[in-house]
């Protein structure tokens, strides 16, 4: 499980020709996560995060950054102080922006990075709280193409673990792509759907 979603928070729009401050600062905040910089980016969203105070998405990428660079880190005190930060930056996205399943499937993914870390301690504690989670977006967004894709890895995740097929999961990967493919995004800088890392892990699915 320890990969799974490691790319998922990577799905943005770079090519908005925006002049605005924040949508410069936004598109350097992308830039600099592309390039690897991801404390660079990191601080950049929540200095963006601050400055407009009532959006959810700077901070909610903040979080994303904090997460995604806290997979394979072997220090628990840095990890824990990592996810904490993450924890901030999305309670801070959530007060804005309640019941949002983007930000409802980013704590499963903060939850995963604990899980990876240590599962034997994180474990039993998050792993019924991450599938209660991932139904919880799947109520509120049944269309939603991360949404669906998200619960899917997940659940491949504990049928491996168990040594079970994953095949029963591959039907949702598959809906998840047409629906992605299919998604019109009308808000600036929203979440898009990674369609070729969509049709990679179903690749692992059919194995």
């Amino acid at each position: 499980m320890k990969n799974l979603f490691l790319f998922i928070g990577l799905a943005f729009a770079l090519n908005v020709t925006g002049q605005t401050k924040y949508q410069k600062g936004m598109q350097q905040g992308f830039a600099l996560w592309e390039q690897g910089k991801m404390t660079e980016a990191s601080q950049l969203f929540e200095r963006i995060s601050k400055a407009e105070s009532e959006n959810w998405l700077p901070a909610y990428y903040a979080a994303q950054v904090e997460i995604l660079s806290s997979f394979g880190m072997k220090d628990e005190a840095k990890l824990t102080a990592k996810l904490k930060k993450a924890q901030s930056f999305l309670d801070a996205a959530k007060a804005n922006s309640e019941n949002n399943p983007e930000i409802i499937i980013t704590q499963a993914l903060l939850n995963l990075a604990y899980i990876s870390f240590d599962g034997q301690k994180y474990g039993m504690t998050l792993s019924g709280r991450n599938s209660q989670l991932y139904e919880q977006a799947l109520a509120i967004a049944p269309n939603n193409p991360r949404v669906i894709l998200g619960k899917a890895e997940w659940d491949m995740g504990f049928a491996q673990y168990f040594g079970k097929s994953t095949k029963p999961y591959c039907e949702q990967i598959k809906k998840a792509i047409e629906l992605g493919k299919a998604e019109e995004i009308t808000v600036e800088f929203y979440p898009k759907f990674m369609v070729e890392r969509a049709e990679d892990v179903l690749k692992k699915c059919s194995e």
